[in-house]
């Protein structure tokens, strides 16, 4: 096995609004493509889709979506690849 360093940041936020309030400026220290992973379907029943969608696409990026992940995905659906969106 070569040598690597793999490092998992992930910073979670709650509350109403966060959205708007903070993935505009979490945008400018990252490039210019996006992964949008998401589960079944209450994200976009929710409104959350749209608002995320919409923030991205104002901010330029290229979004690409990796949609139906279930609980502790398991290797063949991580295997199954994303699809440009949306």
């Amino acid at each position: 096995m070569n040598n690597f360093l793999f490092e998992n940041k992930t910073k979670v936020y709650f509350g109403k609004g966060g959205v708007k309030e903070y993935l505009g400026c979490l945008l400018e220290h990252y490039g210019d493509t996006v992964m949008l992973a998401y589960g079944g379907g209450s994200i976009k029943h929710n409104g959350v889709y749209d608002e995320i969608i919409g923030i991205l696409n104002a901010e330029g990026k290229r979004i690409v979506e990796f949609p139906g992940i279930m609980p502790n995905p398991t290797y063949a659906k991580v295997q199954g690849g994303c699809k440009a969106g949306p």
